[in-house]
């Protein structure tokens, strides 16, 4: 069996849910192969060599990847795929973009959100909001999956795979195109791979008593800042904050939750995370339920009291 792994980077290295994503492409049996679509990416291709367990990288170069946009990237895949028995992507906002594509013009079925290989064509998942877990098995020649990278460790330094260069379309679908890219540049650990994550709820009632009562103490763990998903709609933080059934799942070795009531959908995005410390002024409220530890407190008082014990 041979796998086709879809690399996520920026053109100049590549991202961490692509070592683990290779963890569970591995989990398949057989060679694992990596296709690094881009621009000027031979960077993030040479990282890629160096993964412990990849037997080749593919390095697409063109200007229609440059960005990673998903029609052409999916368009690419589509035309290499010919010899794989399944293609893999982690299960972040690119591969969630780019595979149901590959899926439908491969007319094969997508299993998504995959959290462990049992076999080849057997997977689990997560439904219900993580409050079952399905086990799947695939019967498509070719395997299209997602995965969820915060289930898989991610893939050892170590490899010397060779580097092979791969013809990219000549021009994109011309279903869309980059208008332009505002991207954030945070000191910050990224959320789906930070150690400890801290985040906020409603409770802080504004975006000025979020930076100010969260950002201390993040600052002092080296944390990342999640938020729910009522804090993103209230408007306290911004999207790419929200941990949750319908933001980010994240698997820390700890995890903070303040001023969090711990709706279900919130829980589906943390509930994984290795230690769950919960600041709560209701004790009563449903994130206690699932945490460790659990302080019964007013978020303004008490995490300025936990910033200065730090």
């Amino acid at each position: 069996m041979t796998t086709l792994l879809i690399a996520e980077h920026d053109n100049t290295s590549l991202k961490e849910p692509t070592a683990r994503a290779l963890t569970a492409a591995q989990a398949l049996g057989g060679e694992v192969h990596v296709l690094v679509a881009g621009k000027d990416c031979g960077p993030a291709a040479a990282e890629a060599a160096k993964l412990a367990g990849v037997a080749k990288v593919l390095q697409a170069e063109s200007d229609t990847l440059a960005h990673g946009l998903a029609e052409p990237v999916a368009a690419l895949v589509v035309a290499l795929a010919g010899p794989y028995d399944a293609i893999v992507a982690a299960a972040t906002s690119a591969g969630k973009n780019v595979m149901p594509r590959v899926a439908a013009l491969l007319d094969v079925m997508q299993v998504s959100d995959v959290t462990a290989v049992l076999s080849p064509d057997t997977f689990e998942r997560p439904i219900y909001a993580g409050n079952a877990v399905e086990t799947v098995q695939s019967p498509e020649a070719k395997k299209v999956l997602t995965v969820r990278s915060s289930a898989f460790k991610p893939a050892d330094i170590g490899g010397t795979a060779p580097v092979e260069a791969v013809e990219a379309a000549a021009a994109s679908p011309g279903r869309s195109d980059l208008v332009g890219a505002e991207i954030a540049r945070l000191d910050r650990p990224e959320l789906t791979s930070a150690r400890v994550v801290i985040s906020g709820g409603r409770a802080f009632q504004s975006a000025e008593n979020f930076r100010k009562y969260l950002e201390p103490l993040a600052d002092k763990l080296g944390a990342a800042i999640g938020a729910s998903r009522a804090a993103v709609d209230a408007g306290y933080a911004p999207n790419d904050y929200q941990v949750g059934q319908t933001g980010k799942v994240v698997a820390p070795d700890l995890y903070i939750a303040c001023g969090i009531s711990g709706a279900i959908q919130h829980l589906a995005g943390m509930k994984d995370a290795k230690v769950i410390v919960a600041i709560n002024k209701d004790p009563d409220a449903p994130i206690f339920q699932v945490a460790d530890y659990g302080l019964v407190g007013d978020v303004f008082t008490l995490l300025p009291e936990l910033e200065k014990a730090l």
